[in-house]
Parts: structure tokens; sequence; C-alpha cells
């Protein structure tokens, strides 16, 4: 049975696995760079479309060691790249290159792209697929560590954590997919109520309402990559869709609330939820982090906060206000309720004075992160 990966951001490889898990697929192996699971391409396909925590799906096809160029142009050769596309398709080649003596990703890349059109060159009397870097039908990932050549190809195109209805983004915003490992490494339950005090353009509490009203994240996109290849298989496509869309519920169990001081983004956290079809699922409403009270009748419930972290320099003394005017309203209005924190500087969730439960490493992007949990006593 075919082999494939599904990558993530450091620290949720642990969530991903028990996420393909739940969808009765079979995992085999976790590192660093994902989770490999086994399946039929049906299983490829709901993958692509139902994982929350996922930024995509590769197939691995080969893995060797190259030392010389003509070693890497001969070994890639060695796959047939034209069972995926016709010759009048498109591809693109993404390279990453770590510890290893080829001179750098774009020689390795140029020299993989050669391989593959020219092994179309010889299947199709001389005619290749064009390049398009941009809107590829068929993009090779090729991962070089050392002298080790992994490839694979992308079933997913565009990042799965793009999920297309955040058209509208404040500044620094919490990439979907982390926003649904968040919620994943907390262990929410989907009757507890979830409160943002920052929530930007709201894609925590949208991540939510989509997981309680069993919304997959891939139903707003066009197309996935293996739309694009010649044994697309259309019926068990359309199986898997009808099979999702059968699982949406109307309304979510519990509802959500979201804050920030600033206007504009409440209404753009509140136009990206409507994009979202969960809207009714959300109040979003303008509020300063000092004066945070519980919504009216509210049961205690958990907070998630991605506060700024100061990257830039000399912000970190005036944020650390911010800190301490969130630790106020924490332990003066939401006793019995858990914070989580999304932290990428120590300093200012010092300046809260709360001891966390829970440290969890997570990466946003390339910051190293924590994910706090306090627990508000009562």
């Amino acid at each position: 049975m075919p082999e494939f990966i599904a990558a993530t951001s450091r620290g949720l490889i642990d969530v991903l696995s028990d996420e393909i898990s739940s969808l009765g697929l079979n995992v085999i192996n976790k590192t660093s760079a994902g989770v490999t699971f086994e399946s039929n391409w049906e299983g490829c396909y709901r993958a692509n479309l139902e994982l929350r925590t996922a930024t995509r799906v590769l197939k691995p096809v080969l893995d060797f060691p190259a030392y010389q160029p003509d070693e890497l142009y001969h070994n890639i050769r060695k796959h047939d790249f034209t069972k995926y596309i016709d010759v009048g398709q498109t591809i693109a080649v993404d390279a990453n290159v770590r510890e290893s003596g080829f001179r750098d990703q774009r020689f390795v890349a140029m020299k993989v792209k050669d391989a593959i059109v020219d092994q179309f060159r010889d299947a199709f009397d001389g005619k290749r697929p064009d390049v398009d870097t941009d809107n590829p039908a068929l993009r090779v990932a090729v991962r070089v560590v050392k002298n080790q050549v992994n490839v694979a190809i992308d079933t997913s195109g565009d990042s799965l954590s793009q999920r297309g209805y955040r058209t509208e983004a404040g500044e620094a915003p919490l990439r979907e997919h982390l926003a649904a490992g968040l919620l994943a490494l907390s262990g929410w339950s989907q009757n507890v109520t979830i409160i943002d005090p920052m929530c930007g353009s709201g894609t925590i509490l949208i991540e939510a309402a989509l997981r309680a009203r069993k919304i997959a994240p891939g139903s707003f996109r066009k197309k996935f990559a293996f739309q694009n290849f010649r044994g697309f298989q259309r019926e068990a496509w359309d199986r898997v869709v009808t099979e999702t869309l059968s699982a949406e519920i109307e309304k979510a169990n519990v509802h959500f609330y979201g804050f920030d001081k600033y206007s504009r983004m409440v209404r753009v956290a509140m136009n990206n939820a409507q994009r979202a079809g969960v809207e009714d699922d959300i109040t979003f409403a303008a509020s300063a982090i000092d004066v945070l009270t519980p919504p009216p009748g509210a049961e205690p419930g958990i907070l998630i906060v991605n506060p700024p972290y100061g990257e830039r320099l000399g912000i970190t003394e005036e944020l650390k206000d911010v800190y301490r005017d969130l630790a106020f309203s924490l332990k003066r209005n939401f006793k019995g309720w858990t914070c989580w924190i999304l932290s990428g500087n120590e300093e200012l969730t010092g300046a809260l004075k709360l001891k966390a439960s829970r440290r969890m490493p997570v990466f946003n992007g390339p910051i190293e992160c924590r994910f706090l949990e306090y627990k508000i006593n009562a």
C-alpha cells in the first residue's frame, strides 16, 4: 500500500499523528519532518480535505545518496514522472538543501528539473512540460540533508494552512493549521467556551467553530494538486467529499467570544468568520485587555491568546504593560478559567507573574515558542 507524509510545524507532530489515526489511516512513523502514514489514494484525498493541523501531504517516490551532480540526475530518472501529468501540463521543483556538498537549492532544483523534463522528451518525441513556479500541475519536493536525497510528489498544491476564508488579516497573523494545533494541544472539549482576548483576524476562534461544526478545513479550496494527476480517481474523491459534507452540523454546541482593542480588527474577524460560514457561532467585540470580563452567563472555560512577542527592537518594555494588564484581568475576573498563552518571549510572559502548570514547545514559523497553561484559581 502507498505511503504518504503529512507535514506540519514543529511541536504539532503528535497531534497531527492522532488526527491522522482518527481518520482511520495507519500511522507508521513520526519524525521532526512529519508523520508517515499508509493508505490508498482515497485516504490521501481524505487527508488533504480533512486534516486540520497538516500543512501539506506528500507522496515519497525516491530516497538515495548522491555526491555528484550526475548521480543526482541519473537517480531522479529512475522514477517515472510521466505517469503523473501529460506533457502539455506544467511542473515545478522545490529544493531544500542542508549540510550538503551540492552548491545550493537552486542548483539542485535545476538539476532535478532537467532530469524530469529530459524523461518527458524521451517519452514524447522531444516534447516537455513547461515550468510554472506559481501554479504547476506537478510540484516535486526535493530535500537534501548532507548527501541523502529525498524526493516526493506534492499532492496538496497550496499549503493546507491556507483555508481560503481569511482574505483579511492583521500584523503577523497566526497560521490556520497552528491555530488548530493549539486547540488540540489545549485538550479543548467541544462543549467548553473559548475566549480569545486578543483575537486579531479571528483565526483561533474560527478554527474552533469549524471543528465544532465538523466542517472540513479543505472544503473552502477550489482545487488540490492531486486533481491534476492522470491517475486521479474521481469516484473516490466524490465519495470522500459526500461523506465529509454529510458529517457537518448546522450549529456548534458552544459559543465562542473574540475581543480586540482595535475596532478595525473586530470587523476583519467578523468578515473572516462570515466567509467561513461560522459567524453565528462567534461573538466579536472591541475591548481593551485591562477591562476584559467573561460574557454574561458564560460558564468557566478557556482563554487562548497569541499576544505580540516584541520581535522589534525596543518594544519589549512597552509590551510588558500589556501582559500585566492581561494578568490583572485574569486574576480579577476569570477565576476558575484556564488560560493558554502562546509565548515567543520569556521575558514578557515573566511579566504576568503567574506560574504555568504546563509548557509545550511549539514553533510559530521560525520563532520557537512555548504554549503555556495557567490555571486561574478561585
